[in-house]
C-alpha cells in the first residue's frame, strides 16, 4: 500500500502584531532587484493606512487590488499572470496574499501559473502541476476557510468548479495576526466560520476518517463550538480561536476529504456565483439525513447568532440548469466516496441530487 505523501506549509508565524514582520520575511527571499514582490490584496483594504502602510514596497514591488465579491476564476488566474509577466521584466521574487479564501486561493493559483505554462484550467484536478510555485505567502484576514495551509486553490473554470490539488499549492509561508481579523462583518464572520464547521462535521463523518483528520478535526470543532455557542469567550479570544480553527480545519482535510455539503456548494457557486461560506449554509442547512446532530448543532448556531440565511435562490431555476449544477456537484466523486462510501452513486442519482437543490 503506498500512502500519500503530503507537504505542509513550511514556516508560519502566529500571533498580533506579526503581520509587522512582514519586511524581514519577504526581503530575504527577493531574487535580485529586479524580480518584484507582488501583492495581491482584497480591495476592502484599498486606502486603509492601518494596514497598506505596513506593506513593504522595494524597487518594482507591486500591491495588486482584487474584489473579493465573486469566487476566484481560473480566467482571472490568466489574467493576473499576463498582467504581472508584460508589467515586469523578470519573474516575481515572491506573491504574497492579503485577505480571505479568495485572495489566498488566487494568490497560490497565481504563484502556480507562473511557472507553469498554459492555462489555469488545464491544471484544475489532482496532481497535474509539474513545476514548483514561485515563493507565495499567506496572510489571512478571516477565519474558517483553511484556504491559508490547504493544499488547493478552488477555482471556477469553464466546465467545472474544482481545485488545482498539488504539491506545489501550499503556501511556503503563512503569517497568522488576529488582529487582521478585527473589522469582519458579522454575517461574513458567521458564513466563513461556517466553512470551517463544515469542514469538520464532512471530516469527521467521512469514510476516508483515519487518526490524522480526526486530530485536527476534533480540535479544530472544539474550537468552533466555543466562537459560536460560547457567550464567555472576548472578541478577541474568539478572534484568535476561530484562526486557529481554520488552521487545523484546513489540515483536517490533508489525509480526508470534505462531503454532501461542499459538493452541493460547489454546484450552487459553478451556476449562480454564491460564494463558498454562505454556498455551504444553505447547503448544509437541508443535510440532515446525512448530518443530522452537526445539522441540529449548525440550526443552533445560526440561531444564537442571529443569521438568516438566503431563501429560494433555487426557485426558478430550468430543468437545464439544474443539470448544470448536479453535472458539476457529481463530478467531484472524492468528495462523495468520503461522504457515502465507494457506491455513492447507488445512493446520491441525479434525481435525489435535484431533489436537495430544490429545498433551496
Amino acid at each position: 500500500m503506498s500512502f500519500k505523501n503530503y507537504p505542509m506549509v513550511s514556516r508560519v508565524v502566529y500571533g498580533r502584531g506579526s503581520f509587522n514582520q512582514l519586511p524581514e520575511i519577504v526581503e530575504s527571499k527577493r531574487v535580485n532587484t529586479k524580480a518584484p514582490f507582488i501583492y495581491l490584496v482584497d480591495e476592502v483594504f484599498k486606502g486603509n493606512s492601518w494596514l497598506t502602510s505596513r506593506i513593504p514596497l522595494s524597487y518594482n514591488d507591486e500591491i495588486i487590488y482584487i474584489s473579493a465579491n465573486e469566487e476566484p476564476k481560473t480566467s482571472q488566474v490568466d489574467e493576473l499572470v499576463e498582467q504581472i509577466i508584460l508589467s515586469h521584466q523578470d519573474k516575481p521574487s515572491g506573491i504574497i496574499g492579503i485577505g480571505g479564501g479568495t485572495l489566498l486561493d488566487l494568490s497560490k493559483a497565481v504563484s502556480i501559473m507562473l511557472t507553469n505554462e498554459g492555462e489555469a484550467k488545464d491544471y484544475q484536478g489532482w496532481d497535474l502541476v509539474k513545476n514548483p510555485a514561485v515563493y507565495h505567502v499567506g496572510i489571512p484576514t478571516i477565519s474558517g476557510t483553511g484556504a491559508e495551509v490547504s493544499r488547493t486553490t478552488v477555482l471556477t473554470g469553464p466546465e467545472k468548479k474544482l481545485g488545482i490539488n498539488s504539491d506545489y499549492t501550499p503556501f511556503d509561508q503563512v503569517i497568522l495576526d488576529p488582529d487582521l481579523t478585527k473589522d469582519v462583518p458579522k454575517q461574513q464572520w458567521f458564513y466563513t466560520g461556517m466553512d470551517c464547521y463544515i469542514h469538520c462535521i464532512e471530516s469527521l463523518q467521512g469514510t476516508y476518517l483515519n487518526a490524522f483528520s480526526k486530530s485536527y478535526g476534533e480540535k479544530a470543532l472544539e474550537l468552533c463550538k466555543n466562537v459560536f455557542l460560547d457567550t464567555s469567550f472576548s472578541e478577541e479570544e474568539k478572534q484568535e480561536q476561530l484562526m486557529m480553527a481554520s488552521w487545523h480545519g484546513g489540515m483536517s482535510i490533508a489525509y480526508s476529504q470534505v462531503g454532501v455539503a461542499h459538493a452541493m456548494s460547489y454546484g450552487l457557486s459553478f451556476l449562480l456565483g454564491v460564494k463558498h461560506g454562505v454556498g455551504n449554509c444553505i447547503v448544509f442547512d437541508h443535510l440532515e439525513e446525512f448530518y443530522p446532530e452537526g445539522v441540529a448543532l449548525f440550526k443552533e448556531m445560526k440561531q444564537l447568532n442571529n443569521i438568516q440565511l438566503p431563501k429560494n435562490i433555487c426557485a426558478n431555476l430550468t430543468d437545464e440548469e439544474y443539470d448544470i449544477m448536479i453535472k458539476v456537484a457529481l463530478s467531484l466523486k472524492p468528495l462523495w466516496e468520503n461522504a457515502l462510501g465507494k457506491k455513492w452513486d447507488q445512493i446520491m442519482t441525479p434525481k435525489k441530487l435535484k431533489s436537495l437543490y430544490q429545498l433551496m
